[in-house]
């Protein structure tokens, strides 16, 4: 493993420390389970983006790492970072959340606070071509978001159901403790309201 390989692990793994200290993020573990990436400065396939193998899960009421932390361990949510990228190279590290609609309201009114951006991605409106297709409809989700947002990226978006899709929220940055930072506060908030 080079340097740059292990600084990624490292990061990644303190990040994910922070959020599996954290209970009150166990409340927003979706039924897909949550996964956490962080990539390489010049990723260029999934292989370039460390993950938590098996996703994070609630145990106990607190949120657990299913794996360890390792490059190629993720294909959704590493091929959403390699699309955002196309956009916005500062991006580096995503995660997701669930959603539903007391989420949705305090998701709202906490971006509207800490002045941050939120986007959507209306599955509804995906291409007919698209729906079902393995690993199709990534291009045109980032598109559109990216559309939607005056051709920037936001740190938080939410996708809405699709068909076999869970609905979800997604933070992305280019710093993975930022990340788990941003979600505990969110855990926390959301569990205090």
């Amino acid at each position: 493993m080079t340097s740059k390989q292990t600084k990624v692990i490292e990061q990644l793994n303190r990040a994910v420390a922070k959020l599996k200290a954290c209970s009150e993020f166990s409340a927003l573990v979706p039924e897909v389970r949550t996964n956490f990436a962080y990539a390489l400065a010049d990723a260029r396939t999934p292989e370039d983006i460390a993950a938590v193998d098996g996703r994070i899960t609630v145990v106990d009421g607190l949120p657990k790492a299913t794996g360890a932390v390792k490059f190629g361990a993720s294909d959704h949510l590493a091929r959403r970072i390699l699309e955002l990228r196309k956009y916005d190279r500062t991006i580096r590290s995503a995660l997701n959340f669930r959603w539903n609609e007391a989420i949705l309201d305090f998701m709202q009114k906490y971006c509207k606070s800490q002045n941050l951006e939120l986007g959507i991605v209306e599955r509804k409106e995906e291409p007919q071509e698209l729906v079902g297709q393995d690993k199709g409809s990534m291009p045109w989700k980032v598109k559109k978001l990216v559309e939607s947002c005056d051709g920037r990226v936001p740190p938080v978006f939410y996708e809405t159901r699709g068909w076999g899709k869970e609905p979800l929220f997604i933070l992305v940055g280019p710093d993975p403790l930022e990340l788990a930072e941003r979600a505990t506060d969110i855990a926390c908030r959301f569990h205090a309201r």
